[in-house]
């Protein structure tokens, strides 16, 4: 069975599981974060836990700016990305945060230390041509291959998470007026638009194809039997069954070196604003909490630009 939350903490001492467990319950009800990223900061505050045992540290409120640091210090030396690194301090850095309002502690030692920075990798957007290429590689008739084009122009039309797409059911989709509801991140709710395309794959595979497989799973739950994309079994298609889908299609259409489970959604978002989207509308699609994390897009549609004008203007080098 997994492990999650507070389960995840080592055994030490009982001030710091406290604390832990209290600011994992924070995140959970109050914060309305999901199951996963509540699993990533209970892994990321047993590494500092971890490391305050080390440094005879027992209790959150006496640690301090160093302690922080030497945190950070040891997981450089464990080998993590910096992305990754970062991560996991800011995810200290909150805990303290938090404690201090709460009363818990006196100060935050958390204030001064800035998470690890670094070259930002930009999502990788494929083109236009590739993403037809893409959606275009299957082609047949079979249950099988009219849900995986349709997993693929679902994918690519609403900018959705793979596991927004999984968890999609037959009632989030509204196909005659070209919409579906998506849930995202801490299970907010949004509506994004379903185009022409995309909306004819999933007709073609909620006539041809999904009937085939439900019937297999004839004896599954309401919830099973409700999601949209189902697998032979007549089950809820998997994460990993979803990204298996892009990865082949990716094979067979030679694009297999740079595409990854988030290539479409990555896309949708570029695409869009390369198109003369305004960025507050893309933010509302992709589902993000601030649109300082959608920003990240407009600076892959300006390298965009620069290449082009490396290329194309003759006083450009």
């Amino acid at each position: 069975m997994a492990r999650h939350g507070a389960q995840l903490l080592p055994d030490g001492p009982p001030a710091l599981r406290a604390a832990a467990a209290d600011y994992l319950t924070h995140l959970r009800l109050e914060r309305g974060l999901s199951a996963n990223s509540i699993d990533a900061y209970a892994r990321d505050i047993a590494k500092y836990v971890a490391v305050l045992a080390t440094r005879g540290v027992s209790d959150f409120a006496a640690a301090t700016a160093e302690d922080i640091r030497a945190f950070a210090a040891a997981l450089e030396a464990d080998g993590l990305a910096v992305r990754s690194r970062a991560r996991a301090t800011v995810a200290v850095r909150r805990l303290h945060r938090f404690l201090l309002a709460e009363g818990q502690a006196a100060d935050d030692p958390g204030a001064d230390v800035a998470p690890a920075s670094g070259a930002e990798r930009l999502p990788k957007a494929l083109t236009v041509a590739e993403v037809e290429a893409l959606i275009d590689s299957v082609s047949g008739e079979s249950p099988g291959e009219l849900r995986d084009r349709a997993v693929l122009e679902f994918l690519y039309a609403t900018g959705a998470r793979i596991s927004e797409a999984v968890g999609l059911d037959v009632d989030d989709l509204d196909l005659g007026q070209g919409v579906a509801r998506l849930y995202g991140k801490g299970s907010k709710e949004r509506l994004v638009p379903v185009g022409s395309l995309a909306a004819a794959a999933l007709e073609a595979w909620l006539v041809r194809g999904r009937p085939g497989f439900a019937a297999k799973g004839a004896g599954a739950s309401g919830e099973r039997a409700g999601a949209v994309f189902l697998n032979a079994r007549g089950g809820r298609l998997s994460r990993q069954s979803a990204w298996a889908i892009v990865t082949r299609a990716a094979e067979r259409a030679g694009l297999a070196s740079h595409v990854t489970a988030h290539s479409l959604r990555h896309s949708f978002a570029t695409h869009l604003l390369e198109g003369g989207a305004d960025i507050r509308v893309v933010q509302e699609l992709l589902g993000h909490a601030s649109v300082t994390t959608t920003q990240i897009y407009t600076r892959v549609t300006a390298e965009s630009l620069r290449e082009v004008y490396a290329t194309a203007h003759p006083r450009a080098r």
